[in-house]
């Protein structure tokens, strides 16, 4: 260009070299322009920044000058224009409302998914004209769709899904052409289908469930040729599936459980060979299920159950060797199922319930070697248990109540040393429980009731030491209640009712302190109910029809309980209702009575109990003391999450089991000292990590005291860089939460691990430390009562796909009460642990303070600091500083100037949390100021230069 401008000039062409200078003179005001359109931007980011709350500008603190291209979440293109807005999991709250969207016309990317946002969506989204992703996602947003969202015709992936969205889908839709995604899920949305979805040729999945959808399935959904993931689940939608669904030839995966669909399913279903998994559950449909529903043999997931289906399972499903799960339950299904299936390697789950088939239990299922449930109950099965079934070595729910099968309980069956519910209830099933049961050491319930058994109730039963629930109901038992049964330490509900048991109560039956069902009504059962006097956890109780006498217990129970539930006994006196009291007593009288009673019975009552002591020995004692508080089955629900769990243990146990195959090894993520960690897949798709308490080896109790710690923290708790809990199951011999699955797992594996490490950038430490910072700040000031943590390590850091940090365990956390002594026994990490804990049990915050500066140095340093107390004594001048600045984790590179600045302040930070004195340690208040305060800080660019390696 500078040859031409010459070559122009010395030819004197004078009339274009004033044009060109023109040209030339006019690139510093195209400059200012960017700059001003820079500015422009900046100032309108910052005046939406203003206007959330204070933690939010506080997690935004970068955002400050004009270049936002520096700012946190935020990137620019070629012309320094903002083209990308990333903040996701960043503690958002307030509003779109202040957000400018027309003075950033170049963003290509808006991410604002996974905070606290509320407010509507504003229909001035249109000016982002450019936008290709926009992700609004896990939100408070609430009002309708604005129908200018229509506009956005760039856009490719849409998610404004887990929202409080209502009103209807804009019906203009069909313009977003460009659209591969349509995610709406988990919202308040009403109204139909929009048919004009069926209109987007690029769509590859739509995901509208759990929301109030109503009206038809459009047929025009079956032009989406792309389309390989349709869900429509929990909705309201009506009417019949539109044959036009078989054209979505790549379809994978198609859900349209929990609507009000009816008719029959459409016969071009049979089309899509690629299917995966078709869900088709709780609705109405009728007729025949289409028989080549795995023509293609790659179904894996076949779930119908809950409809009025009629005729045979079809035929496909016999050889579908891909098949994982099939449930086919609560429908009007007809056939013999004697020889039906062949040995399909991979099934592991069948629910053939509440159907009408007929036929026998073929020895073949015995060869399921993958199958964990097998449930056949309420249908016309007759003929005998077979043998052979005992070879499925992985089965853990076998359900086969309700049928007509005879015979005895095979011997076999103990083999099921994995067998966690034994459901042979409501049969025609004869002759006695085996002994061998007590084999069974995982199970938890145990329904025999309604058969022809008889004998004595075998006291092998009472080895059964994780049973739940045991009902022997309305069988022929005779005999007297084993003394045995006493050591059922966990069980919560006993029902022996309607046999012909006699002689009177255990003593060692008031030692099942958990009870909290029991009826013992229609036996012969005489004598005293002292035996119940201790059992303070009875919710339910039936004693009638039998020759009980004597006054009832004092206790919860007996107070509420009505007559019916104590009618017909030989002299029962007490309290309540419909009952006699019980007569005053003579001095002289009972003085005669007491003398004669101790004449007669002492011998044998010593010489009873002595035997008795002997058979239980220590462990049953043990057992008895070790258990000061009442255990409880209980659960918390989460509405988006678990809308079917229910406040009964087995319930609930099934529907977590059931996604992790039964705690299978294959799920195991992670072992500590507390329990074991599962990541499960549940049936909505979304993925849960699930944490399984330890049970003890000698049977003991679980650390209850532990689990109902971390329960109550984490119940307390909202922050977003704390675990989430979803729900739990308490109870003390088998006891999980269920929490959020956090991607990239703990702290300690992302530091032990090279190329994790080195992934694991500068930027990202700094934002892990002052996520921690945060939660801790959070714990200690912003909870009634305060929250310690106690464990604070790098083991119990983990963090999402984007390196959000999230602290977890609660197990030894404690909530501290200001009015009364915090002294406890040890816990925690050693070498995080504070020094003063050696002497001293006292638990304050300043625990925890210490604990987090020996994680900042350890996610600097790559590695555990070491000896932190020499690190903590005189390391003031700035040379001792920069010894522990040489200490840098050395598969990073360098750290650029600004990064430098965050690093020295978090060096810094730690060593004053090392302070031996705890008075002297900072508070994570003052610690979350200080590190907030950080990336402003001024530094010379010497002292720069000597700090960086």
């Amino acid at each position: 260009m500078v040859i031409i401008f010459r070559t122009l000039v010395s030819m004197k062409f004078q009339p274009l070299w004033l044009l060109l200078l023109m040209i030339f003179c006019a690139f510093p005001r195209h400059d200012a322009a960017n700059s001003s359109d820079v500015a422009s931007e900046a100032n309108a980011l910052l005046k939406w920044k203003a206007s959330l709350d204070n933690n939010s500008q506080a997690s935004l603190s970068s955002w400050n000058g004009n270049n936002p291209c520096n700012w946190l979440g935020i990137a620019c293109d070629e012309s320094n224009s903002v083209s990308n807005i990333n903040l996701t999991r960043v503690g958002l709250r307030g509003t779109l409302q202040s957000f400018n969207f027309s003075l950033l016309p170049n963003i290509l990317i808006l991410n604002m998914s996974y905070n606290s946002l509320s407010g509507s969506i504003p229909s001035q989204i249109e000016e982002l004209s450019n936008l290709n992703t926009l992700d609004l996602s896990t939100n408070k947003l609430f009002g309708s769709i604005p129908n200018t969202i229509s506009n956005l015709t760039k856009l490719k992936y849409l998610n404004l899904s887990v929202n409080g969205l209502s009103g209807p889908i804009p019906t203009d839709v069909g313009k977003l052409q460009s659209l591969l995604t349509f995610d709406i899920f988990t919202n308040n949305l009403s109204g139909p289908i929009p048919p004009s979805l069926g209109t987007l040729p690029l769509l590859e999945s739509i995901h509208l469930f759990e929301n109030k959808l109503s009206g038809p399935i459009p047929a025009s959904l079956g032009n989406l040729s792309r389309l390989t993931m349709l869900s429509l689940s929990s909705n309201q939608l009506t009417g019949s599936i539109p044959p036009h669904i078989g054209n979505l030839s790549n379809a994978k995966v198609i859900c349209f459980i929990g609507n009000e669909l009816s008719g029959e399913i459409p016969i071009e279903i049979e089309k899509l060979t690629g299917l995966e998994c078709l869900q088709l559950a709780d609705n109405n449909f009728i007729g025949q299920i289409p028989q080549n529903i795995c023509l293609g043999g790659n179904m894996k997931y076949f779930t119908a159950g809950n409809n009025n289906f009629t005729g045979p399972i079809p035929e496909s499903l016999k050889n579908c060797y891909s098949l994982k799960r099939l449930r086919l339950q609560q429908n009007l299904l007809t056939g013999d199922i004697t020889n039906f299936f062949d040995v399909l390697p991979n099934l592991n789950y069948i629910d053939l319930s509440e159907n009408n088939f007929h036929g026998n239990l073929s020895p073949r299922w015995g060869k399921f070697r993958s199958l964990t449930s097998l449930m056949i109950a309420n249908n016309k099965l007759s003929g005998v248990i077979p043998p052979e079934l005992g070879g499925a070595a992985k089965l853990q729910v076998l359900d086969l109540s309700s049928n007509h099968l005879t015979g005895s309980i095979p011997q076999d069956l103990c083999n099921l040393t994995l067998l966690f519910d034994l459901s042979l209830s409501n049969n025609n099933l004869s002759g006695n429980v085996p002994m061998e049961i007590e084999s069974l050491h995982e199970l938890k319930f145990l329904e025999l009731g309604s058969n022809y058994l008889t004998g004595l109730i075998q006291k092998e039963l009472g080895n059964l030491h994780n049973l739940l629930s045991m009902n022997l109901r309305q069988n022929k038992f005779e005999g007297s209640i084993p003394f045995e049964l006493g050591n059922l330490q966990y069980l919560s509900s006993l029902d022996l009712s309607g046999n012909m048991l006699s002689g009177t109560l255990p003593p060692t039956l008031g030692g099942i302190k958990g009870l909290e069902t029991l009826n013992l009504s229609h036996n012969s059962l005489s004598g005293g109910l002292s035996s119940l006097d201790d059992m303070i956890s009875l919710t339910s109780i039936d004693i009638s029809y039998n020759q009980f006498e004597g006054p009832v217990p004092d206790n919860q129970v007996f107070h509420n309980v009505k007559i019916e539930a104590l009618r017909n006994n030989k002299g029962l006196c007490g309290n309540v209702t419909g009952l006699e009291p019980c007569p005053s007593e003579n001095p002289n009288d009972h003085n005669h009575t007491t003398r004669k009673v101790l004449i007669t019975v002492l011998p044998l009552t010593l010489a009873i109990l002595m035997v008795a002591l002997f058979v239980l020995g220590v462990s049953y004692h043990s057992r008895r003391t070790s258990r000061k508080e009442t255990d409880q089955v209980t659960s918390l629900r989460s509405a988006s999450i678990f809308p079917i769990w229910s406040f009964g243990g087995k319930v609930m146990f099934e529907n977590i089991v059931e996604a992790t195959e039964y705690f299978d090894d294959k799920y195991l993520i992670g072992v500590g000292g507390q329990g074991a960690v599962y990541k499960a897949i549940l049936a909505t798709g979304q993925v849960v990590a699930v944490k399984k308490l330890h049970s003890v080896s000698n049977e003991e109790m679980i650390n209850h005291k532990a689990f109902t710690s971390e329960i109550q923290a984490l119940t307390e708790i909202k922050h977003r860089n704390i675990v989430k809990l979803y729900g739990f199951c308490s109870h003390s011999q088998y006891s999980f939460l269920v929490c959020e699955f956090l991607e990239r797992g703990d702290l300690k594996k992302i530091l032990k691990d090279d190329d994790q490490a080195a992934a694991f950038d500068w930027n990202k430490r700094v934002h892990v430390v002052k996520d921690v910072a945060n939660a801790l700040c959070y714990m200690h000031h912003d909870c009634t009562p305060p929250i310690v943590h106690r464990d604070i390590s790098s083991k119990n850091v983990l963090l999402d796909s984007e390196y959000v940090a999230h602290v977890s365990d609660f197990g030894t956390a404690k909530l501290l009460d200001y009015n009364s002594s915090n002294w406890t026994s040890f816990a925690g990490t050693f070498g995080y642990a504070a020094p003063e804990l050696a002497y001293t049990m006292e638990v304050n915050e300043k625990c925890d303070v210490y604990s987090f500066g020996v994680l900042a140095l350890e996610i600097l340093f790559g590695r555990h600091p070491g000896d932190v107390a020499s690190l903590s004594i005189g390391i003031t001048s700035t040379f001792d500083q920069m010894a522990l600045m040489d200490k840098l984790d050395e598969r990073l590179p360098d750290p650029t100037s600004s990064t430098v600045k965050e690093l020295v302040s978090i060096v810094k930070i730690a060593i004053a949390c090392l302070t031996e004195s705890p008075r002297s340690r900072p508070t994570m208040e003052l610690v979350v100021k200080e590190l907030a305060m950080s990336r402003s800080s001024s530094m010379s660019s010497t002292e720069l230069k000597d700090l960086i390696r």
